[in-house]
């Protein structure tokens, strides 16, 4: 937008300098030409009194020699003939502009002082031809031609266009300067809009446009966009708390409804009422894991996490060692593969964590008995990289890319348990993390999961204040891994993900009265 008007401004300015200063060129290229034949015609008419009466006595001796000393003096060619256009003296070569020298003659011949040609164009080099008649008593006796070169005069014009040439280049690069300024202060309420709206669409819901700057029509706007972000942020803000409070609040009943399920188990004799028993507790783990996702995501969306500095290699090897008891339960090989230094990384809190977590479930599900999942942490692109790999039937490159949409399932994976969150809380906590998550089809088969976070300097080392004694059965039950439980899991003692102050819940764990839910 800037450079447009900055166009249009030096456009307008070029214009305005063409139609001042191609006539006033025009006119200094007359001026000169009417000075240096005003002066050729001065000295002719000067030669032709003299000549009059030395026609007539035919004593031409004293006008050849001041013909001859002017030539001399000038460098101007100088020609004497009679009425006849007879020759009687010539000093240099007066007709070598042979048209222009004839057409002099012929006018001064007829009684007229001609001057040829009528401007001194800088592209033309003829010379000047000037031609004066010789009279007595308004008889014409002969003529008096001079042609004089036009070098210098024509260097003089040229100099003029330069000048004019440089005052306007002058002009215009005053006018690029003030138009840029200019433009820019045009401009700067439209800058802070679209430096607003790309803030918001970043994720920065608290951006907004001071609505007193800039002319009346765009303070209207900048209100306006406002108005419009606040209600986007507020509408964005209450679909998160719903989704949140409701799959908080939905817990505990479903939680009831486990138990009285379990109790009914109890009751079951009949084979075919016991597999559907059997249907119906895993469809309520099903959705238990819907909820606890849509809690997962709703609390990565918010935009406000704290961010954190880890070392990633410790981080990738203790959350290999909590998948353990499953992969072998599984009889899948979950290999770590991390250097010998520690790499830091900047991220939301506890992003890293649950990303593993999502990605080694995820690729654990696909990958058959006897198969392999690699986790690697490298450094990369000035960051740190975390690389899930498996070797089960992967997806293909379109699939990779609808993969982190919500409740996305493959179309030949339907039956695979899921409720197809996990890999879009992941996109979202790497992006509030400043970082990059990408999937691609592993070589020779399978799916390679990439996460990349910004390195950081290694954080301060501080001593650990040691933690009450009432309070170490809290932290070890904190610390507790989904994935430690998920390998002694029963139907009656299930873990959740974290809820949206960090910790775990249980749901159904040996103790609970009456259906509650601990957090």
């Amino acid at each position: 937008m800037r450079s447009r008007l900055v166009t249009t401004y030096l456009l307008l300015l070029s214009m305005v300098l063409i139609a001042l200063e191609v006539p006033l060129a025009v006119s200094l290229t007359n001026s000169e030409t009417d000075r240096v034949v005003a002066d050729r015609l001065a000295d002719a008419t000067r030669f032709a009194s003299l000549a009059a009466p030395a026609m007539r006595s035919g004593e031409l001796e004293s006008v050849v020699d001041e013909l001859r000393r002017y030539h001399d003096l000038y460098q101007v060619g100088t020609l004497l003939a009679d009425q006849d256009q007879q020759v009687l003296s010539v000093f240099g070569s007066p007709l070598a502009d042979t048209v222009g020298a004839e057409t002099a003659m012929r006018g001064a011949l007829a009684g007229r002082q001609v001057g040829t040609p009528d401007t001194l164009w800088p592209w033309r080099g003829r010379e000047l031809v000037v031609a004066v008649p010789i009279s007595d008593g308004g008889a014409v006796l002969g003529i008096v031609l001079t042609a004089s070169p036009t070098g210098r005069n024509r260097g003089a014009i040229v100099s003029s266009w330069l000048e004019l040439g440089l005052v306007g280049l002058l002009a215009v690069v005053a006018c690029f300067i003030a138009a840029h300024r200019l433009a820019g202060w045009v401009l700067r309420p439209v800058t802070r809009l679209d430096g607003a709206a790309h803030d918001i669409a970043a994720g920065d819901n608290d951006a907004r446009v001071p609505p007193e700057v800039g002319p009346p029509e765009l303070r209207r706007l900048s209100a306006s966009f406002n108005e419009m972000a606040d209600a986007v942020a507020d509408a964005l803000e209450r679909q998160r708390s719903f989704v949140a409070h409701a799959s908080h609040q939905l817990r505990n009943p479903l939680t009831v409804l486990r138990l009285r399920l379990e109790d009914l188990g109890d009751h079951m004799a009949d084979g075919s009422a016991r597999a559907d028993h059997e249907i119906t507790m895993a469809e309520t783990d099903r959705l238990a894991d819907v909820l606890d996702g849509l809690l997962a995501l709703a609390s990565a969306e918010r935009g406000r996490q704290r961010v954190e500095v880890v070392d990633a290699v410790a981080l990738t090897l203790d959350r290999g060692l909590a998948w353990q008891p499953l992969t072998e339960r599984r009889g899948i090989e979950l290999v770590t593969v991390v250097p010998d230094e520690p790499r830091y990384a900047r991220l939301v809190a506890t992003a890293l964590d649950q990303c593993l977590d999502a990605l080694i479930d995820n690729a654990l599900k696909f990958t058959p008995p006897g198969g392999r999942v690699e986790v690697e942490v490298a450094s990369r692109d000035g960051g740190v990289e975390v690389t899930v790999c498996d070797n089960g039937p992967g997806m293909t490159e379109q699939q990779c890319r609808l993969a982190t949409e919500r409740f996305w399932r493959a179309p030949d994976k339907q039956n695979v348990d899921g409720a197809g969150l996990g890999l879009s809380i992941v996109m979202v906590l790497v992006e509030a993390s400043g970082g990059r998550f990408t999937l691609a089809p592993a070589r020779p088969r399978g799916l390679a999961a990439r996460i990349w976070f910004p390195a950081a300097a290694a954080p301060p080392a501080a001593e650990p204040a040691p933690a009450p004694a009432d309070q170490a059965t809290d932290q070890a039950t904190d610390q507790a891994t989904p994935a430690q439980t998920t390998a002694d899991q029963t139907t009656a003692d299930r873990w959740l993900p974290p809820g949206p102050t960090g910790e775990h819940a249980r749901i159904g764990e040996p103790g609970e009265r009456d259906g509650t839910v601990t957090a």
